[in-house]
């Protein structure tokens, strides 16, 4: 086999052989899926229908459980599959699909928060220019630039990682097909142009994380300058809330591709691919609507609207 063209499907990572464990995961799985469609189905329409959350930290955050259950849906569904037929295959459409869609909704998150970040620092340290620099026609175009950037990442990358010859199998040590895995299978130096793409992405992946901690230094500096307790109080919360996902977004991907050789074992990295693929989408939706009283009233309104339409 002197290319990937040549292979007709890919093997994936299977967590156990043992039947009673494999149907275990299939449950474990879609309890996490049903939550996660739960949860970001319910932030999507409280957004949708309730005229107040017709802002721009909602509209951001409509577009985020958007992604979140596109990420999820990208791997966990077909592990679930495997799973309860014992099997191990993806096409290598599939696996190619699995890896365009992944990298697109995970940059695009990835941009979003940036620019959730910088709503958040304008909100807070540009209170009078607010509506003006967040203006509607503002928030779509950044939400645009943020999905179209991702789009175009995702091409590339999918694009130049698939056009590789592959000489060293097809067996993917993953759950789902990504990256660094397709690119152990390259026939060597060929992967070097992918490598050189992906050093790019990482110093544009680190300059967003600059920007964000940057605006959340200057968040936090303002709010502590807040004369009312309860100001403070409520913009903490907000901040707070919106930099708990940041950092389980960004800590477990950087985990993931930046932690040593010498820490690598089959087990962890499983783990690890669960937690930042799995364990975002699906705690998203908690996160944000935890402490944060609009939200929860408009989903209250929603439940009961649904209540009494049954009754």
């Amino acid at each position: 086999m002197s290319n990937g063209s040549s292979f007709n499907e890919f093997l994936l990572l299977a967590f156990t052989d043992t039947r009673e464990l494999q149907l275990l995961h299939f449950s474990l799985f879609l309890g996490t899926y049903l939550a996660a469609l739960l949860g970001n189905g319910l932030i999507i329409t409280a957004v949708t229908c309730d005229h107040h959350l017709h802002t721009p930290m909602y509209f951001f955050l409509l577009n985020l459980s958007v992604l979140d259950l596109g990420t999820i849906s990208t791997t966990v569904p077909k592990s679930m599959v495997n799973s309860l037929w014992d099997t191990r295959d993806i096409s290598y459409l599939g696996c190619a699909a699995q890896v365009f869609f992944f990298i697109f909704l995970c940059s695009t998150e990835y941009y979003l928060l940036t620019v959730m970040a910088y709503d958040r620092y304008v909100a807070i340290c540009k209170p009078l220019h607010y509506n003006i620099i967040m203006g509607s026609r503002a928030c779509v175009k950044m939400a645009a630039a943020a999905w179209a950037s991702g789009f175009l990442n995702a091409l590339l990358h999918t694009a130049n990682t698939f056009s590789i010859p592959l000489c060293q199998g097809n067996t993917v040590d993953r759950f789902f097909c990504e990256i660094p895995q397709i690119l152990r299978l390259s026939c060597s130096e060929s992967y070097l142009t992918e490598v050189g793409l992906i050093v790019i992405t990482a110093c544009l992946g680190l300059g967003c994380f600059v920007f964000i901690v940057v605006s959340y230094v200057q968040v936090f500096t303002a709010v502590l300058r807040m004369p009312s307790e309860q100001g403070r109080h409520k913009a903490f919360s907000m901040c707070l809330l919106h930099l708990s996902a940041v950092s389980l977004f960004v800590s477990t991907i950087f985990f993931a591709y930046l932690k040593p050789p010498s820490l690598s074992s089959p087990a962890l990295d499983l783990v690890v691919a669960v937690l930042y693929s799995v364990v975002p989408p699906t705690v998203n939706p908690l996160i944000y609507s935890m402490r944060n009283k609009e939200l929860k009233d408009a989903l209250r309104k929603l439940i009961q609207r649904v209540q009494g339409q049954h009754q």
